[in-house]
């Protein structure tokens, strides 16, 4: 029910080490305006749904379809949120769901931790974010890896996100940091728009240079410049985290950018970490993806590589058209999706059958309240 893509020894290791583990779920929300550009995201079908989609899918998450949601669900090109699959089994499973605030342009609905962050701007300028908000930001990170750390110490924590826009600055920050990740990253399309996502990545990336002087800049400064809120307190908890409990990256694109930006603020900050600790977990729709390259650009992570680990959760026997749509390349992942699947096989050996009858109940509950 799930594979290894890269790191193999190491990822069955990992797996070994926390099957039957219990595991907390952190989800951490952000906002860039990256995300409004039109077609540069398929995570709401227009720019202005996008402006609410993490506070609809942190809603759903947290309270499930039984509840009248201030921000409803946004309507997709195809497909539904994949927060349907992270909610199935934090429920069935009764896993703790912790919702950080790391900025957004409002609160969403939900009991929340707020970081004290701001939304991005659009990395085309080379300036998203204050570069102090960047520094308060990952002590935020560090201390609540720490804090959620303590409570499962034989455990793990999943760290997930929803970033509208995120596959667009986490190709950013892979580049501002070195690595070769043209071509290789997903998006929320069948059809990765790599060229868009370069040519936006490209402009912000000559604007933090001229304004860098063309100097190689610190990690912060990068995010700063081309980044979102949530990457640097997801590289900040994990890095926390890792030193007393195992830790899933729960996403693909995004979570991979994170690892490499940890891996560069650990240097540059000389703060310890366990890379052993830390596995990315994803979905097959992700790792498989034809038009991204997820595999290769986990392997061009420089000198650390972390296991890349996907739930091979399928859609094509669903009854539903918006899960059948995931199998067309609509949607592939987010707010931890993939890694939620990998914990409900991990505690429980949920398999195929499992996921989609739990999945599928949070669709015949939305249907039923609408």
């Amino acid at each position: 029910m799930i594979r290894i893509y890269t790191q193999i020894e190491q990822g069955e290791k990992w797996i070994a080490q926390y099957r039957d583990c219990v595991s907390v779920f952190a989800c951490v929300l952000g906002f860039t305006d990256t995300g409004l550009i039109p077609g540069i995201s398929a995570a709401g079908s227009t720019p202005a749904a996008r402006r609410y989609t993490a506070c609809a899918d942190a809603e759903f998450l947290y309270y499930g379809a039984g509840r009248k949601p201030l921000y409803p669900l946004p309507p997709l090109t195809a497909g539904a949120s994949p927060v349907l699959i992270s909610r199935a089994v934090v429920e069935a499973l009764n896993i703790p769901v912790y919702v950080f605030n790391a900025g957004l342009p409002q609160p969403p609905a939900v009991p929340v931790i707020d970081l004290g962050g701001s939304p991005a701007k659009c990395l085309s300028t080379g300036d998203a974010m204050e570069i102090t908000n960047v520094h308060h930001l990952l002590k935020q990170g560090l201390l609540w890896g720490e804090r959620l750390a303590t409570n499962i110490q034989a455990g793990y924590v999943i760290l997930g996100e929803c970033v509208v826009g995120g596959t667009t600055t986490a190709l950013a920050i892979l580049t501002g940091l070195g690595i070769d990740a043209a071509g290789k990253v997903n998006s929320s399309h069948p059809v990765c728009n790599h060229t868009q996502k370069w040519a936006v990545v490209q402009g912000g990336l000559e604007r933090m240079r001229v304004s860098g002087g063309g100097k190689l800049l610190d990690p912060l400064a990068v995010v700063a410049a081309v980044g979102d809120p949530m990457q640097v307190v997801v590289a900040g908890m994990a890095i926390a985290a890792s030193r007393s409990c195992g830790v899933m990256l729960a996403g693909g694109t995004q979570m991979l950018a994170v690892y490499a930006l940890m891996g560069a603020i650990a240097d540059a900050y000389s703060l310890s970490w366990q890379p052993g600790a830390v596995v990315v977990g994803t979905t097959r729709w992700v790792a498989e993806d034809p038009t991204g390259n997820t595999v290769d650009l986990a392997l061009s992570l420089g000198k650390t590589i972390p296991p890349l680990i996907a739930t091979q959760l399928s859609f094509a026997n669903s009854r539903y058209s918006q899960l059948q749509a995931y199998e067309q390349g609509f949607v592939k992942e987010g707010v931890g999706a993939g890694a939620a699947c990998i914990a409900a096989y991990l505690s429980q050996n949920w398999q195929q059958n499992q996921l989609l009858t739990a999945i599928e109940a949070q669709l015949d509950q939305l249907k039923g309240c609408s």
